[in-house]
């Protein structure tokens, strides 16, 4: 290609367009070059700087007055033109002007795009390989402008082919050229380099062209041949043995190995990448086709061997055997175990194919099935298969749940007291099969009762069955024992816990009874004397002891509960009656003492009513009152001359009616009980009235009138009086009164 066109390098291209502007109108322009190269994608800067005017105008433009595309920057005498990045657009004949006062001055300069920005690239059609056609494609991408463009592929120091690209192309625009060599590999080839060399002619004078060239070395490859396997010990071998393939193939690269088994639908099972295959404790199902493949990227070559595995027999045991029962609630472990099998393959699953309702867990030569807890949906019979190689083994156990956990409860309807009925109850709770469920119930030895269950087959559930028996305890079952025993049969299979029982021994009460009090040294004493009280009562268990003391309205008040009660020195309130219970779990059994506590007569009150002088034939009322208790006896006497006479008086009063002077004299009182006596005296004064006063005046009338009334008044208030303070009575004579 002639070379027409010059290279410049660089990022930044800048052309210096100088104006020398003097009085003699002369120009100076540097450099002289009129046209640059610049590179699609980089960045441009065109520089116009004049000299000779301070203050220039500048401008600029392209010849043809397209759009510039690029930024202008003007600084005092000096202007710039910046393209950032530079593309097919920016391709024109740029002109600068500068204005100084009334003269005008312009420079050109051209620029001119170009695209050579990446190395060729070199692709095969296919991995080279001897003797085989390939083909090899040298391209240059976004190349810019391509009749410029010349192509040669080496291989090592030897032409393959030249190529140019003279064609003009009918727009702007990068493109990727190529050239195409055809050539059949061989064993000399092996290492060469292939080189791809881009020669791009931009300059129109003698500067040396862009160039790009990009080498690879050729790999030549052999595809894999002569693969062979072989096999240690033999390709018969039995159940359990090992046995080691070894694989080799020829070829460049030295190919990669894979082990695989053809399975009945004619795919192959990858099973190693290793030039050994080692298969330990061989299965019958381990027998069949063995292929090795060697390969590389050229291609691939099999070999294929055929073992045999011969399959040895096998037993099967299932345990804890072919019956259990099982606790609901509880986990139950089913196992099978295999005999002379290597490598079994374990399966559970019920006879009627209902849900397992477990767990399973296989590993080695055993296989367990976990019932936890256990359910009444595990009643089934379950199946455990074994396949070992071909062969096929099934054995099979029955699960029969049942609910027995806890002993039988024995509960009485109320406490056991000697004579009276009770009722005893034999609950065994959570029990199933409620049919198979037997309970006897003992006192001693001797059986009282025993019950069996009949089927429910509407439900399977927990249930709670029991015994009820009475009876009347005496004092010859004190000790005994109550004996609840249960059985729950379950066809003739041995387990753990096929009977329980519960015992109970019988404490029998009795009742309190003979519940006696003595009083030391009496039950009537006097106040200041000291008292103990003792209580005793008999029964079973021992009587607890309560003291109470009756109130006036007939309830009880507790005092103590020690078994003797004292006073150390009594008082009269507190006489009264006093209540000893003896009290069990049986019953309660009262006895009553009346406490007595007794003290002089006192506080005596002797008075006469209306007055202690009165006037003849007046009505006086001598009354005596006293505040004992308990009661005394009260005796109104008058003194004679030969003694005192006793008076006839009622509720300790004496009326004596139009009184006379012989009433007049001195009146006693006397109190007295078994402890003591005591006395008290008045006088009565009687006058005489006067002659000449009419014996019936209006006073006397008014008195005898208003004591007519107050006297049987008095009467009744000294009556009620005492008896509010009496709690006994004494039988009296005539003149004698209760007080």
């Amino acid at each position: 290609m002639p070379k027409k066109m010059f290279v410049i390098f660089g990022v930044s291209n800048i052309l210096w367009m100088v104006f020398a502007v003097s009085q003699a109108s002369q120009i100076d322009i540097f450099p002289s070059e009129s046209k640059i190269f610049a590179q699609i994608g980089d960045s441009v800067s065109l520089t116009c700087s004049t000299t000779g005017c301070e203050s220039p105008s500048l401008s600029w433009r392209t010849q043809i007055d397209s759009p510039l595309n690029g930024k202008v920057k003007t600084e005092g005498t000096t202007s710039t033109l910046i393209m950032d990045p530079v593309s097919f657009e920016d391709e024109h004949q740029y002109l600068c002007t500068a204005i100084c006062k009334d003269k005008k001055l312009e420079k050109a300069i051209r620029v001119e795009i170009y695209s050579f920005s990446k190395d060729p690239e070199i692709h095969l059609s296919s991995p080279p390989e001897v003797g085989k056609p390939v083909t090899v494609t040298c391209s240059v991408p976004d190349v810019y402008p391509f009749e410029r463009l010349e192509i040669e592929l080496l291989k090592g120091n030897r032409p393959m082919k030249v190529q140019d690209f003279l064609e003009p192309s009918e727009k702007k625009a990068q493109e990727t050229k190529s050239l195409d060599v055809t050539f059949s590999p061989t064993d000399e080839d092996i290492g060469t380099a292939l080189v791809c060399q881009a020669t791009l002619y931009i300059y129109d004078d003698d500067s040396p062209p862009k160039v790009r060239k990009t080498t690879k070395e050729l790999e030549v490859y052999i595809s894999p041949k002569d693969t062979a396997i072989s096999v240690n010990p033999s390709t018969r071998l039995q159940e359990g043995d090992s046995v080691t393939m070894t694989c080799t193939s020829a070829g460049l690269p030295a190919p990669r190995i894979l082990w695989s088994k053809k399975l009945d639908n004619g795919n192959l099972q990858l099973l190693s990448e290793n030039a050994t295959l080692t298969l330990i404790s061989m299965r019958a199902e381990d027998s069949g086709i063995y292929v090795c493949e060697g390969n590389n990227p050229v291609g691939k070559d099999r070999k294929e061997v055929k073992l045999i595995v011969q399959e040895k027999n096998f037993t099967v045991e299932i345990s804890p055997g072919p019956q259990i029962a099982a606790q609901v609630g509880d986990s139950v472990v089913l196992t099978c175990d295999v005999r002379d099998c290597e490598s079994p393959s374990f399966s559970w699953r019920t006879l009627i194919d209902s849900p397992l309702n477990g767990n399973v867990r296989s590993e080695g030569s055993k296989s367990t099935l976990t019932l936890s807890p256990v359910s009444f949906e595990n009643e089934h019979f379950y199946l455990c298969t074994v396949m070992c190689g071909q062969k096929k083994l099934e054995k099979r156990i029955q699960v029969k749940p049942y609910s027995f956990p806890s002993d039988p409860e024995i509960e009485m309807s109320g406490p056991l007291v000697s004579g009276n009925p009770v009722t005893v109850s034999c609950r065994v709770p959570n029990v199933y099969p409620s049919d198979r469920l037997e309970i006897e119930l003992f006192k001693g030895e001797s059986i009282m009762m025993n019950k069996t269950f009949s089927k429910d087959v509407s439900k399977k559930a927990l249930e709670t069955k029991s015994l009820e028996k009475t009876f009347i305890p005496t004092t010859e079952d004190i000790g005994n024992v109550l004996v609840c025993l249960a059985r729950l049969p379950i066809d003739e299979m041995e387990f753990e816990l096929k009977q329980r029982q519960s015992t109970q021994t019988l404490y029998v009460n009795v009742a309190p009874r003979d519940t006696t009090i003595l009083v030391s040294p009496s039950s009537i004493l006097e106040e200041g004397s000291s008292v103990n009280m003792t209580c005793s009562s008999n029964g079973l268990p021992a009587p607890k002891i309560l003291w109470s003391r009756q109130l006036s309205n007939g309830d009880l008040q507790p005092i103590s509960e020690n078994a003797t009660l004292s006073f150390m020195s009594t008082k009269i309130e507190d006489s009264g009656i006093y209540v000893c219970e003896g009290i069990n779990q049986a019953g309660t059994s009262r006895k009553e003492v009346n406490l007595i506590i007794q003290v002089a007569p006192k506080d005596i009150q002797l008075t006469a009513f209306p007055s202690e002088s009165v006037k003849e034939g007046d009505t006086v009322i001598i009354s005596c009152t006293c505040g004992n208790v308990p009661p005394t006896l009260i005796i109104l006497k008058k003194k004679a001359e030969t003694g005192y006479t006793v008076l006839k008086s009622t509720g300790g009063a004496y009326t004596i009616h139009r009184a006379q002077l012989e009433d007049a004299g001195v009146y006693q009182c006397e109190s007295k009980n078994e402890v003591g006596s005591q006395l008290r005296s008045l006088t009565l004064d009687v006058k005489g009235r006067e002659s000449n006063k009419d014996y019936f005046s209006p006073e006397l009338l008014v008195l005898y009138c208003a004591s007519s009334l107050i006297i049987p008044a008095i009467g009744m208030i000294i009556y009620f009086a005492r008896r509010a303070n009496m709690t006994g009575s004494y039988s009296l004579v005539e003149a004698q009164k209760v007080c």
